[in-house]
C-alpha cells in the first residue's frame, strides 16, 4: 500500500477540520476536550500515525490497518500503551533522577508523598499513550499517617488535594491522566511482615500494623470520591479497584462507603478473587479492564533468567526468593491491535475452515506489529524519548538487558455476536451454537498467543479491548466496503458489540448477563470486564451490598463493575438518572455514563459510543429481602 505524504494544504486542512468539528475521530476519546490542548493533540497524532504506518510498519501491517481487519490503538503516539509503576519504588528513592530536572528526596510526610505520587503519574503519563497505574496504594502510605500525627480530618484534606490534581486536564489533548489505584483494604500476605518505608528508610514497624492507619487512608479517599467536585459531578479519575478475597469485610464500614460510593456514581473497580484462581498478589489492576497475571511474568522471567544465566545465577536465586518480581513487578502491555471478527466471518462465508485460516493470518500480522513496536519502543527507551520511563525501568534492564522485557504485546477482538450473525449463525451470541463456536474461537486465540510468546521470547496476551473507538471506526469501513454485512447501531451511526459480550439490549437480570458472560470471561489473559449498567442510582445500598456479594461468590467474573447514569445541573448539581434538563430550573444537564472503563458525559463521546448508549438495556438489581 503507498501512501502520499502529507502536504502543507494538508495540514491546514486538518486544523479546519478540527475547528469546525468534521471528523469524528475528535471525540473519539472521551477523555479529552475540544480545546487548543485537543487541537495539538490532533494534529500531532495526524502526523505520529502516518509516522508509524509509512516509515515504521510494514506495508502489509498498515494496509490491514487502513483496510479495517484489525485496529491499532493509540497510532497517535510513539509510545507503549500502559504501564504499572512500582509505588515502593517511588517511596524508597523519590522522583528525578533525569539530568537537567528537578528531582525530589524520598518522601517524609504523607502530603509529600502524595504530591509525588501526582507529579509522577502526570510526567510517566506523558511517556505513554494509556493508563499509569499503582498498587498497594493504601497499605503503602498507611505508615506516613502515623508518623505525620494526622487525625482523620488531616489525611481527607490531603486526599482531597491529591484528588482534584488527579483531574486536572492539563495533560496533552486537555485531558487528566488515566490513573488507576489498587486498594488492598486489609494488608496482603506480601506486606504484612515488611518493615515500613517512609523517608527511604526502613521503620521498625511492618506493614500490618498499620491497619487503623490504613482505613483512615481507604475512607478518606472513598469520602472525598463520594462528595464530587464543587458543582457534584464526579472524579473521573484515579479509578479504584478494590480487591475482593476470602477476608473481604463485607459487614464493615468501609465497604459500606464503598457500596455507597458505587450506588452513587459508579467509580469503583471490584477484582473478584473469591471465585477466580488467582490471589490478589498474582494480578495487577492496570486500567479500565486491563488485568495482567503476574504469574505469567513471573513464569517468564524465569525462563529469561535461565537462558541468561544459567540455573545456578545469584540472579535466579533471587527470584526464587521472592524478589524484583515476585510481587508486583513493573509491567504493562507495550502495545494493542484489536482485530475485526465480523470482517473475518463476513468473508469467510460460513467455512470454518476459510476463517481460521483468516484469523491465524491476521493475528500473525497483529504479531508482527507488535513485535515491530516493542523493538522501535525499546530503541526510542535508549535514545532518550522516554527519560523517566528509563529511570523507573532501570531495575529490569539491568536484569534482561531491555527496559520492556515484562510487558505484554495485546491482541484483543471485537465484534463477537456481530461476527456470528455474519457467519450465518441465528442469534449470534446469544445462541447455544454461537456460544460454542466463540468459545472455540477465543481458545485458538489464547493458544496462538502462548504460541507467539514461544516464537518471540516475548509476553502475548488476548484481552478483551475496550475498543472506545475501535468498535465505531471498523464498523463504519466494514458498511462502507460490505453494505450488507451485519453490524450493532444503525445505517449512519455503527458500531460493534465490545469483544465476546452479548448486544448492550440483551437482559434487564443481571444474573443472566453474568451466567452468559462467565465461561468467556475466564478465557481472557489480559483483562477484561462485566459492566452492569443500571438506569439510575441505585436507592438501597444494602440491595447493592448483596447482589456484590452474590456476583462475585457465584460467576467465575474477574473484573466487575456496577454503573448508575446520572445528571448534573450546573446549579443544582447530581441528579439521579438520566434527565436533559434539571426539574427544579430547566437548565440544560451533563449526563454521564461510563464509555468504556472511565465516566464521562455523554455528549463527549464519540457517536458510536453515544448510539451504544442509546441502545443500552439497563439491569435492574432487585431490593434486598
Amino acid at each position: 500500500m503507498v501512501f502520499e505524504s502529507t502536504s502543507y494544504t494538508e495540514h491546514t486542512r486538518f486544523v479546519e477540520t478540527y475547528i469546525k468539528g468534521e471528523d469524528w475521530r475528535i471525540r473519539e476519546n472521551a477523555n479529552m476536550g475540544f480545546s487548543l490542548q485537543g487541537l495539538n493533540q490532533y494534529l500531532h497524532s495526524q502526523v505520529v500515525s502516518r509516522y508509524w504506518l509509512e516509515n515504521l510498519y510494514s506495508e502489509k501491517v498498515a494496509q490491514y490497518h487502513e483496510e479495517g481487519f484489525f485496529h491499532i490503538h493509540d497510532l497517535g503516539y510513539l509510545s507503549s500503551y500502559c504501564v504499572g509503576w512500582d509505588l515502593l519504588d517511588l517511596l524508597r528513592r523519590g522522583f528525578g533522577g533525569v539530568d537537567g530536572k528537578i528531582s525530589s528526596g524520598p518522601p517524609k510526610h504523607l502530603s509529600t508523598a502524595l504530591m509525588q505520587v501526582v507529579n509522577f503519574m502526570y510526567t510517566l503519563q506523558g511517556e505513554v499513550a494509556g493508563a499509569v497505574a499503582f498498587s498497594n496504594f493504601d497499605t503503602l502510605l498507611a505508615p506516613f499517617v502515623r508518623y505525620d500525627g494526622l487525625t482523620y480530618r488531616e489525611v481527607k484534606q490531603l486526599m482531597q488535594e491529591f484528588i482534584f490534581n488527579m483531574n486536572v486536564p492539563t495533560r496533552v489533548g486537555f485531558q487528566a491522566p488515566f490513573s488507576n489505584l489498587t486498594f488492598d483494604l486489609r494488608v496482603p500476605p506480601t506486606f504484612a511482615d515488611r518493615r515500613a518505608i517512609v523517608g527511604g528508610r526502613e521503620m521498625e514497624e511492618s506493614y500490618g500494623e498499620f491497619q487503623e492507619e490504613m482505613d483512615m487512608v481507604n475512607l478518606a479517599f472513598i469520602e472525598v470520591m463520594m462528595e464530587g467536585d464543587a458543582a457534584n459531578r464526579p472524579f473521573s479519575f484515579p479509578i479504584p479497584t478494590y480487591n475482593i478475597s476470602s477476608d473481604f469485610d463485607w459487614d464493615g464500614e468501609i465497604t459500606r462507603r464503598i457500596v455507597e460510593l458505587t450506588a452513587r456514581y459508579g467509580t469503583p473497580y471490584f477484582a473478584n478473587y473469591l471465585s477466580t484462581n488467582m490471589k490478589p498478589e498474582d494480578a495487577r489492576s492496570m486500567c479500565c479492564r486491563l488485568r495482567l497475571d503476574n504469574r505469567k511474568v513471573r513464569e517468564h522471567m524465569e525462563k529469561l533468567l535461565f537462558k541468561l544465566s544459567g540455573e545456578n545465577s545469584v540472579h535466579r536465586r533471587i527470584t526464587r526468593r521472592g524478589g524484583l518480581f515476585a510481587s508486583h513487578p513493573l509491567t504493562g502491555s507495550i502495545g494493542v491491535v484489536t482485530i475485526n471478527m465480523p470482517r473475518l466471518m463476513y468473508l469467510s462465508k460460513g467455512s470454518e475452515e476459510r476463517f481460521f485460516a483468516l484469523l491465524d493470518g491476521v493475528m500473525r500480522t497483529a504479531k508482527e506489529s507488535l513485535e515491530e513496536k516493542r523493538k522501535r519502543v525499546e530503541e526510542f527507551t535508549e535514545l532518550g524519548l522516554y527519560p523517566y520511563s528509563a529511570v523507573y525501568l532501570e531495575p529490569v534492564k539491568k536484569i534482561f538487558g531491555k527496559y520492556w522485557a515484562n510487558h505484554f504485546s495485546t491482541i484483543g477482538l471485537v465484534g463477537m455476536h456481530e461476527a456470528l450473525l455474519n457467519f450465518g449463525i441465528e442469534g449470534g451470541i446469544l445462541s447455544e451454537r454461537g456460544i460454542r463456536f466463540a468459545l472455540h474461537v477465543l481458545k485458538y486465540m489464547v493458544k496462538r498467543s502462548e504460541r507467539f510468546t514461544e516464537e518471540t521470547g516475548n509476553l502475548y496476551n488476548i484481552e478483551a479491548t475496550p475498543a472506545e473507538s475501535a468498535s465505531h471506526r471498523l464498523a463504519r469501513l466494514d458498511k462502507s466496503e460490505f453494505p450488507d454485512l451485519i453490524t450493532a447501531g444503525t445505517e449512519n451511526q455503527p458500531y460493534y458489540t465490545n469483544s465476546t459480550l452479548p448486544p448492550v439490549g440483551f437482559t434487564d437480570n443481571p444474573f443472566e448477563l453474568a451466567k452468559h458472560q462467565e465461561p468467556f470471561q475466564s478465557l481472557y489473559t489480559g483483562g477484561t470486564v462485566v459492566h452492569f449498567f443500571v438506569g439510575e442510582r441505585i436507592e438501597d445500598p444494602s440491595a447493592l451490598k448483596v447482589f456484590l456479594k452474590k456476583t462475585l461468590k457465584r460467576f467465575s467474573l474477574p473484573y466487575v463493575t456496577v454503573t448508575p447514569t446520572y445528571s448534573v445541573c450546573p446549579t443544582h448539581g447530581y441528579i439521579a438518572g438520566e434527565t436533559e434538563r434539571c426539574p427544579i430550573c430547566g437548565e440544560e444537564t451533563e449526563v454521564y455514563s461510563r464509555v468504556v472503563g472511565y465516566y464521562r458525559p455523554v455528549k463527549s463521546w464519540n457517536n458510536g459510543k453515544r448510539q451504544e448508549f442509546q441502545d443500552r438495556k439497563a439491569v435492574v438489581i432487585e431490593p434486598a429481602r
